[in-house]
């Protein structure tokens, strides 16, 4: 709290030293960060030891479909968590990615890898003028400017049959030949964790760059960024392709393991929507939100479609998930727990304490009355 006429801030007035608060010091922080490795890496070695712990391949099939969400989820969060705008119109990108891959390998011969690369390329380089058009427009306004782009897209790709099947969809060959089903499956889980990695890895290096810092700027308040000088516009437009392009290869990636291609489901604003229940769920402003987010709304609707078939229960579950978030934990699940944490285990007062000026006058007052006696006495004992 700054200074004021009526209040100061001293750690000589408290009485006490300005030592840092229980749990705060250096032994306390390097704790911290050996406790975070030591979560990365058993969370690394669940994930790498997944596929011979799960009993039936269909437990190994929900495994990449959490993962599928996961990678989506992220690719999101590029936008979503650092410049706070929420766009649902990200399947647009995904189903994109997953035509682009598919159509480069059915009608261009291309490698299947090399095909989910150029595909991902295809799907950054029209994210650029998709970028320059939409991000112009802010809140609701962006919003519907995403819905629009799927539902456009949708209509194009069930249209254009003679180029993509149409509605009738389309198929392509296992990408590796000579595999089994089971090891099809094996192989792709260990491809979408790998390109979750990648993904968590660059937006752990843009949160700590300086374009990330411009992009949290225009997250807090875009208008005052601007007045100080960071490139907004150029900033949204660039973090947009990123997301877009990562966006792209987890289309791809999903065309090459599911190998059936169906518009109305690649174009579905419903996994947009999981996007950003996703993020929102793990809370976006942090790492591993939308992977936690992914876990649960993913295991969630696997449960439900199990358990009920194909009944809509699995947006029933989806939507009193939502409806938790947005009631108890609007900054998600990560951000509550830390706040909890630090409830319970946090510092148990402050080094610094607030008293008034009145009160730090008298204090000095009394302590210069005490050190002018002692000198008195002094003078007063050499004099004899």
């Amino acid at each position: 709290m700054p200074e004021t006429p009526e209040t100061a801030v001293t750690p000589e007035a408290s009485g006490t030293s300005a030592a840092p608060p229980r749990g705060r010091g250096p032994l306390a922080g390097r704790r911290a960060r050996l406790l975070r490795l030591a979560a990365l890496l058993a969370g690394a070695a669940v994930v790498l030891s997944y596929p011979e712990l799960v009993p039936t391949p269909y437990d190994l099939t929900v495994g990449i479909t959490i993962l599928n969400f996961a990678v989506l989820s992220t690719a999101w969060n590029f936008v979503g968590g650092f410049t706070g705008y929420i766009s649902l119109g990200h399947a647009a990108f995904a189903g994109l990615g997953s035509y682009s891959t598919a159509l480069l390998i059915t009608k261009a011969d291309t490698p299947p890898f090399a095909a989910l690369f150029l595909g991902a390329a295809i799907v950054a380089a029209i994210a650029v003028p998709v970028g320059l058009a939409a991000l112009r427009v802010r809140g609701a306004s962006f919003v519907i400017v995403s819905i629009a782009l799927v539902l456009v897209l949708l209509l194009v790709f069930q249209s254009w049959g003679d180029f993509t099947g149409g509605s009738r969809g389309l198929s392509i060959d296992m990408p590796i030949e000579g595999l089994t089903r089971s090891e099809h499956h094996e192989v792709f889980f260990y491809l979408y964790a790998a390109l979750l990695a990648v993904m968590l890895l660059s937006w752990w290096l843009i949160d700590r760059s300086r374009f990330g810092m411009g992009l949290k700027a225009i997250r807090e308040d875009e208008d005052k960024a601007q007045s100080l000088g960071t490139p907004t516009y150029a900033y949204k437009l660039a973090v947009f392709v990123v997301s877009g392009f990562f966006t792209g290869l987890a289309g791809g990636l999903y065309a090459l393991w599911f190998r059936d291609l169906d518009p109305v489901f690649q174009f579905s604003i419903l996994t947009g929507s999981y996007m950003v229940l996703m993020a929102l769920l793990g809370g976006v402003r942090h790492l591993y939100g939308p992977l936690l987010g992914a876990v649960i709304v993913g295991y969630g609707l696997e449960y439900s479609k199990q358990e009920f078939g194909d009944t809509p229960m699995h947006m029933v579950t989806t939507g009193g998930l939502l409806f938790l978030v947005v009631m108890f934990m609007p900054d998600g699940v990560i951000p509550a727990l830390r706040s909890l944490y630090r409830r319970f285990f946090g510092p148990s007062e402050a080094s610094i304490r607030e008293v008034t000026a009145g009160a730090l006058r008298e204090q000095r007052r009394a302590g210069s009355g005490g050190a002018a006696s002692a000198r008195s006495g002094e003078s007063t004992e050499v004099r004899r």
